[in-house]
C-alpha cells in the first residue's frame, strides 16, 4: 500500500479519536475507515511510535482507543490539535498562490504553529506534509509593494476615511488621480483588488491594488454601505469585470464534458447533458466581456448557443488573433 494511503488513514483515526469522548474501539474504527482491523492496529502502533499519546480503556469488556486529556485541551493557541495540524498542512495550498504577498507573515504564522506542536509530532507532519503537493498558480508580481498598500486601506477601511490614489491605466499607458471611499478588499484571479466608491466617477468601481502607484489616507470620511449592497456589486461577476446580467449558454463537447462537470464555475450555473456526450453550461453573467478569454482557451471544445453579442465578440477576436500570426 502506498504510504500516503496510510498516512491518510492514520490522519482519519486521529480524527476520530478526537471527535469521540470516549475513544473508538478497533473495530469501530475499521468499519467506519472500510479497512481490515490488523491494519488499524499497525496505524496505531505507527502513531504511537511516532510520539501520539495513544492510551486503552476498557468499558463493558471492549477496549477503546483514546488520545490523552493533554492532547485534548487547547495548546497555548485558542486551537485544538486536530485544528493546529490542518493548518500547518494547509500552507501549501498558500504557498501555491503565491508567497510574496503575505510570505513573512506566513513563515512567522507557521512557524509559531510548529513550536506550538509538540517536538514529536513534527516528522510526522513533515512526511504527511511531503506527499501532498501543489502546483503553483499564477499570480500578481507586486506582492511586497501590494502588501504596503493593504495596510494603508485596512486603515482607511478602519477608519472609514477615503484614500487618495495613483492608479495606472494600462489601456491608457497612464496615471490617473482618484479619491476612493475603500468598502473591500477583494481577492479573484490570484490578484487583490479594492472595491470602493469614486469620487471621479460618482460610482462603485473595482481597482487592481497592484496597480496602485501611490495612496495616501485622506481626511474625507465616508460611511460603509452595508454587507447586502456590496455582495449585490460582484453577484454576477465572473472575474472582476462588471456589466448588466447576461445569460449565456456555452455547449462543450464529450472531450471536455467530464471536466466541466466536476467543477464549480459560477454561482448561477446549471448543466444539461446531450444524448452524444456533450453538457451544456448556462449560467447569468456581469457583461460579456471577461467570460469571452475564458471561452476562447476551450478552442473548439466550445460553442456559444447564446447570446448572439457573445457570439460575435468571439468571432472579432478569433479574427483578430488570426490577421496578428
Amino acid at each position: 500500500m502506498a504510504r500516503g494511503d496510510q498516512l491518510s488513514r492514520q490522519w482519519k483515526i486521529v480524527q476520530l479519536m478526537l471527535a469521540s469522548r470516549r475513544g473508538k474501539s478497533v473495530a469501530q474504527i475499521s468499519d467506519a475507515l472500510g479497512c481490515h482491523p490488523r491494519s488499524v492496529y499497525r496505524d496505531i502502533e505507527a502513531l504511537q511510535a511516532a510520539g501520539f499519546p495513544l492510551y486503552t480503556e476498557v468499558e463493558a469488556g471492549k477496549k477503546y482507543w483514546q488520545l490523552t486529556d493533554s492532547a485534548r485541551q487547547n495548546l497555548p493557541l485558542p486551537l485544538n490539535l486536530s485544528e493546529l495540524m490542518a493548518l500547518y498542512f494547509s500552507r501549501g495550498m498558500l504557498k501555491a498562490l503565491g508567497d510574496d504577498l503575505f510570505a513573512e507573515p506566513l513563515d512567522s504564522l507557521f512557524e509559531k504553529v510548529k513550536t506550538t506542536l509538540p517536538r514529536r509530532y513534527h516528522r510526522y507532519l513533515n512526511q504527511f506534509s511531503d506527499i501532498i503537493l501543489f502546483a503553483p498558480i499564477p499570480h500578481s508580481c507586486s506582492g511586497k509593494r501590494s502588501q504596503a498598500l493593504l495596510a494603508v486601506i485596512q486603515e482607511a477601511i478602519a477608519a472609514q476615511r477615503a484614500v487618495a490614489i495613483d492608479y495606472y491605466v494600462p489601456s491608457r499607458q497612464r496615471l490617473t488621480q482618484r479619491k476612493v471611499a475603500p468598502y473591500r478588499i477583494w481577492f479573484s484571479g490570484r490578484a487583490p483588488y479594492l472595491i470602493g466608491h469614486c469620487y471621479l466617477r460618482d460610482d462603485i468601481r473595482i481597482f487592481a491594488i497592484g496597480r496602485i502607484r501611490r495612496i495616501t489616507l485622506s481626511d474625507t470620511p465616508f460611511t460603509l454601505p452595508n454587507a447586502s449592497q456590496l455582495d449585490q456589486v460582484m453577484a454576477d461577476s465572473f472575474g472582476v469585470f462588471r456589466g448588466d446580467p447576461v445569460m449565456v449558454r456555452i455547449e462543450f463537447t464529450a472531450r471536455v464534458a467530464d471536466y466541466i462537470r466536476e467543477t464549480r464555475w459560477h454561482e448561477s450555473q446549471r448543466l444539461t447533458d446531450g444524448a452524444d456526450g456533450t453538457v451544456v453550461l448556462e449560467m447569468t453573467v456581469a457583461g460579456v466581456a471577461e467570460i469571452k478569454y475564458w471561452i476562447l482557451k476551450w478552442g473548439k471544445d466550445a460553442r456559444v448557443l447564446q447570446p448572439p453579442e457573445l457570439k460575435a465578440a468571439l468571432r472579432r477576436e478569433a479574427q483578430a488573433i488570426l490577421d496578428h500570426t
